[in-house]
Order: structure tokens, then C-alpha cells, then sequence
């Protein structure tokens, strides 16, 4: 198992983080990795989502954990790999610590995780900043 973990504080609420996430159609807007995504459904466990990243293929996930205003995870498939995304929010006194953590696991998650692991680990801090200056303006 291999994992990429990132954490920012921002001044923005849980609540405005909360809004940005479950509008899954806009995440291109702070993820500048991502060219498409959307959610079929509702913002809970079970929803099926898809998301195409730049000069990738379109991938689907499905919602694994969802508590509101505190934590969501979605699962991907891959060839011999399941990549999970971790997106948890912590109230301050000053507003939020949002943490960001990417888990590769199966037995190619060692390929997976230098393939697209690297583009994740150097793009991901830069997002949850765009995240956290969309956030602050909401």
C-alpha cells in the first residue's frame, strides 16, 4: 500500500469546503488536473461518479464514505489496483484544517503509485490552495 497526504488550514468553514466538494461537475475549477467529472446521484454513499483527468481516461468511482461537512472517500478501480481518495475536514478556532490523502493498493499499486502517484504528489498541493481561495471567497 502506498500513500500521498497533503494538508492545508484555511479561513473558510467546513461548510464552504463542504459546498465546493459535493459539486462534482466544478472540481475542475480548483483541480486544474481534472478536464471532466460529475456525479450520477446525490452526494452519498453508493453515488457513482466519473472523472477524466487530463491526458487520461475517463475513470469511475463510486462514494465509500460520506459524513457531512466532515469526511468523504471514493474508490477507483484500476487494472490490479484500487486507488482511494481521503478528503477530511477539521474545525479550528480560525476556520479549517482539510487534509487530502491518496491510498494505492492491490498488487500493482507500487506501478500505480509512481505512474500517476508522482503527478498527484507534486499537483495535489496546489489544489487544495485553489480549493482553499475558492472557499474563502464563498
Amino acid at each position: 500500500m502506498k500513500r500521498i497526504q497533503h494538508e492545508e488550514i484555511t479561513k473558510a468553514s467546513p461548510t464552504q469546503l463542504w459546498k465546493i466538494y459535493q459539486d462534482v461537475s466544478n472540481w475542475k475549477t480548483w483541480d486544474h488536473e481534472i478536464e471532466e467529472s460529475f456525479l450520477k446521484g446525490d452526494f452519498k454513499v453508493g453515488s457513482k461518479g466519473m472523472l477524466k483527468p487530463k491526458g487520461g481516461p475517463k475513470t469511475w468511482f463510486r462514494l465509500m464514505e460520506v459524513r457531512d461537512q466532515e469526511l468523504f472517500s471514493d474508490l477507483t478501480h484500476l487494472p490490479l489496483c484500487k486507488l482511494e481518495f481521503r478528503h477530511e475536514l477539521i474545525p479550528t478556532n480560525s476556520g479549517t484544517k482539510f487534509v487530502h490523502t491518496v491510498i494505492f493498493s492491490g498488487p500493482l499499486s507500487f506501478l500505480f503509485s509512481r505512474v500517476i502517484g508522482n503527478k498527484i504528489r507534486e499537483e495535489l498541493p496546489g489544489a487544495m490552495k485553489n480549493l482553499a481561495r475558492l472557499a474563502e471567497a464563498a
